[in-house]
C-alpha cells in the first residue's frame, strides 16, 4: 500500500483526470456548432413547412391554368373545324348557325384567356416565393452539412482526448486504496464532480473557503493516514 502522502497525491491526480473528463464531456455537449446546427435545422423545418403550403397553392393554380388551357385548345379546335366546314356548306341557315357558333366560341376563348391571365398573375408572386424558399433551403442545407462535418471532426478529437484521460485515470485509480476511492466517488457524485481538494494555505481548494483556525490546526497535526474532510463543504482535504 502506498504511503499516506502518496495515496492522497494519487487521489488528487485521479480528481484532476475526472475534472478533465467532465470538462471534455461538457465541451463535446456544448460545441457552438451544435447550437448553430439546432437553429439551422429549425429554420429548415420551418421553411419546409412553408414550402408545402406555398407548393399546395402553386399546384392548385397550376391545375386551374392547365384546365383553362385545355378548354381554350378545345374551343379553338372546334372553331377551326367549323370554319373549315363553312367553306363547303351552301345552305344559308346552316352557315348562319355555324357562324354564330364560331363567334360564340371566339368570345368564350377570350373569356378563358382573360381568366388564364388572372391565374398567371396569381402565380407570379407564388413562384417568386418558392424561388426564394428554395434558395434559402439550399443555403441552409449547405450550412447544416458544414456544421455536421465540423461537429464530427471535433467529436472525434475530443473522443481521442477522453480515451487518453480515462485510460490514465483508470491506471491511477487502481493504485488508490479501494475504501478511499469509494468514499471519493461518493463525495464526487454529491458535490458537483469534485470529491477531493488540496489544502492551499488555509483554504479548501474545492469550496475556496478559509478553514477556522482551530480546525486548520487540527488538520495540520492530524495523523498522515487520517482522511480529513473540509468542515465547510465535506470534500476530502489533501494536505
Amino acid at each position: 500500500m502506498p504511503e499516506a502522502s502518496e495515496r492522497f497525491a494519487r487521489l488528487l491526480k485521479v480528481q484532476d483526470h475526472d475534472t478533465a473528463i467532465d470538462q471534455l464531456v461538457h465541451r463535446r455537449a456544448t460545441l457552438p456548432e451544435r447550437a448553430e446546427l439546432t437553429s439551422v435545422e429549425s429554420e429548415i423545418s420551418r421553411l419546409d413547412e412553408r414550402r408545402k403550403e406555398v407548393g399546395s397553392v402553386r399546384a392548385e393554380l397550376g391545375a386551374r391554368q392547365s384546365a383553362l388551357e385545355e378548354q381554350i385548345g378545345s374551343s379553338k379546335a372546334r372553331s377551326g373545324q367549323l370554319q373549315q366546314r363553312m367553306l363547303t356548306v351552301t345552305a344559308s341557315r346552316e352557315l348562319l348557325a355555324m357562324d354564330e357558333e364560331v363567334r360564340h366560341l371566339a368570345r368564350h376563348v377570350t373569356e378563358l384567356e382573360d381568366r388564364e391571365i388572372e391565374v398567371m398573375e396569381e402565380l407570379e408572386p407564388v413562384d417568386a416565393e418558392l424561388s426564394v424558399i428554395d434558395g434559402n433551403l439550399s443555403r441552409l442545407e449547405g450550412r447544416a452539412s458544414e456544421l455536421r462535418r465540423a461537429i464530427s471532426t471535433q467529436e472525434a478529437e475530443i473522443s481521442t482526448e477522453l480515451d487518453a484521460e480515462r485510460s490514465e485515470r483508470q491506471g491511477l485509480a487502481g493504485s488508490v486504496p479501494a475504501d478511499l476511492l469509494a468514499r471519493y466517488e461518493q463525495l464526487r457524485g454529491r458535490l458537483g464532480g469534485t470529491g477531493a481538494a488540496r489544502l492551499i494555505g488555509g483554504s479548501c481548494g474545492g469550496c475556496h473557503l478559509q478553514l477556522p483556525a482551530v480546525e486548520l490546526d487540527q488538520v495540520r497535526h492530524a495523523d498522515p493516514d487520517a482522511v480529513i474532510y473540509c468542515d465547510q463543504c465535506g470534500r476530502i482535504l489533501v494536505r
